[in-house]
């Protein structure tokens, strides 16, 4: 790495962590990337109703495109933060980062833009 190269770091508040385990993998040991978008709507979901101070639910999810695998073993550590706020829809920027081995090398896996909706006691679209 050069001197005028910083190393990437997350951008966000971690949100979530969790441990890959055997049960949420292939038999080669990859981790679905289902289970990994999962996870990110679970982190993303907090971050929303944080802000909107009520229920959400997921209307929709931007194209994402996994960087680097997922192994059993490695700890997924989900970072969020608004990246914007409508008048009733909230937009959440996440980055899925992996802790290889749960202690070694942190590695950008993917990231994503998922939106919210702020949802009344109905679970009818209400004003934030």
């Amino acid at each position: 790495m050069s001197k005028n190269t910083k190393p990437l770091t997350p951008t966000g508040e971690l949100t979530l962590r969790t441990l890959a385990m055997p049960a949420d993998a292939n038999p080669a040991g990859d981790i679905f990337g289902g289970w990994v978008l999962s996870q990110m709507d679970i982190a993303a979901g907090i971050c929303a109703a944080n802000e909107a101070k009520c229920r959400v639910a997921t209307v929709g999810i931007e194209a994402m495109s996994f960087l680097k695998p997922v192994y059993v073993g490695d700890v997924l550590c989900i970072y969020s933060f608004v990246k914007q706020t409508g008048k009733t829809s909230i937009s959440i920027s996440l980055e899925a980062w992996a802790l290889r081995d749960r202690i070694g090398e942190k590695l950008k896996v993917t990231s994503g833009i998922f939106t919210f909706v702020a949802l009344d006691e109905n679970g009818k679209p209400k004003p934030l």
